[in-house]
């Protein structure tokens, strides 16, 4: 973990343990990296929940709910799919926050999902937030890096 997304974990725990907050995440291009970055401080445990490793689209269906009918019609990197898989990580926890992210890492893509594309989605009481961010083909590495800052960012923001 490099030291910006070390601080902005640290941020999010303190923030959400000062508001009585706790955290869930649901990740698919990511693979964890997000949870990780929670859980690498001490002390996390008070904050953090649980995290979702859906790679699959069978696991987001399984263990998030995601719609079939969501994924056919928009695919798995799609707003839509990132609002379902915050909401199924929501209410499959003990959390009051969760974000959730779905993307294309690289190498490849297409020209309508290109490499770089990534979704990401809060929940929590009320109505849900998404957003899309292209990084751009920076490589695998650097892609997920970057989504990983950025959903810390998404929860900083949303505390």
């Amino acid at each position: 973990m490099d030291d910006l997304a070390d601080d902005l974990a640290r941020q999010v725990l303190d923030k959400a343990r000062a508001k009585g907050v706790t955290i869930t995440t649901a990740e698919s291009c990511t693979g964890g990296l997000i949870a990780a970055a929670l859980t690498a401080i001490p002390g996390s445990s008070d904050v953090f929940d649980r995290g979702f490793v859906t790679y699959s689209n069978a696991a987001k269906v399984e263990m998030l709910n995601i719609a079939q009918t969501t994924l056919d019609a928009h695919g798995a990197v799609s707003e839509e799919i990132a609002a379902e898989m915050a909401f199924g990580a929501l209410a499959r926890s003990k959390a009051t926050l969760a974000v959730s992210v779905t993307g294309i890492a690289g190498p490849g893509g297409s020209e309508h999902k290109p490499e770089g594309r990534v979704c990401f989605g809060l929940a929590q009481a009320g109505p849900g937030h998404t957003e899309t961010v292209e990084f751009g083909p920076l490589g695998r590495t650097q892609v997920r890096d970057a989504a990983t800052r950025h959903a810390l960012t998404l929860l900083l923001k949303a505390l």
